[in-house]
């Protein structure tokens, strides 16, 4: 698209600002997603029925070298 052409008009400068914006904001979207607090019922009673994505059973220490890796939040 030529620019030159784009930006002789205000009205149709905005309009592309606009597609931009409304282009980042359908793709990316505003912000995260708020944090809900974690409750008892939301973690799992026995840690070893937990497994990872290869289905391998995870524990605490996995748990804390991960939480180390990712660093403070």
């Amino acid at each position: 698209m030529p620019f030159r052409k784009l930006f002789l008009s205000r009205w149709s400068a905005l309009l592309w600002a606009g597609g931009i914006l409304w282009t980042a904001v359908d793709t990316v979207g505003f912000g995260p997603a708020a944090k809900t607090p974690a409750t008892v019922e939301a973690t799992p009673a026995n840690t070893a029925d937990q497994t990872d994505a290869t289905g391998t059973v995870i524990n605490s220490d996995d748990l804390a070298v991960l939480a180390n890796a990712l660093g403070p939040q």
